[in-house]
């Protein structure tokens, strides 16, 4: 049996967004959770996140967004996801993320939803145990 694959979580900062901490902080928590993480830096673009996430074979895309435009950024993102044919994707978001958009962020097919203070642990955890059932 081969050596188990690194999952490979793609961490993007879409839009004008310029606050990173948070994004750093979960990719370190990844990191120490075994998985490979690609962090692309701030202001990136919708499609320029699609591109990187196929480029590097991710496994999971997962987004960090504060600034309150989570549900317009992720509808462009899954409908590109379904334009590149990649649905096997896992796609995550993190950030100020109220309560009356998560049903919205679900139907549009964002699987795992972070409002700011979950536990690293439960991130780490929803990622491998989704990831895994993928496969």
């Amino acid at each position: 049996m081969a050596a188990e694959r690194k999952i490979r979580v793609l961490l993007a900062k879409p839009g004008l967004d310029g606050h990173d901490r948070g994004a750093k902080v979960v990719a370190h928590a990844l990191k120490e959770a075994g998985m490979e993480v690609i962090y692309t830096g701030l202001h990136q673009t919708v499609p320029s996140i699609v591109k990187q996430a196929v480029q590097e074979a991710a496994d999971v895309i997962g987004l960090s967004i504060m600034s309150g435009a989570h549900v317009p950024i992720c509808r462009k993102l899954m409908d590109m996801i379904t334009e590149e044919g990649f649905e096997s994707v896992l796609v995550v978001v993190g950030g100020v993320i109220p309560n009356r958009d998560v049903p919205i962020l679900k139907t549009l097919g964002v699987k795992g939803i972070f409002p700011g203070g979950t536990r690293f642990d439960e991130i780490t955890q929803f990622i491998k145990e989704n990831v895994e059932n993928r496969s």
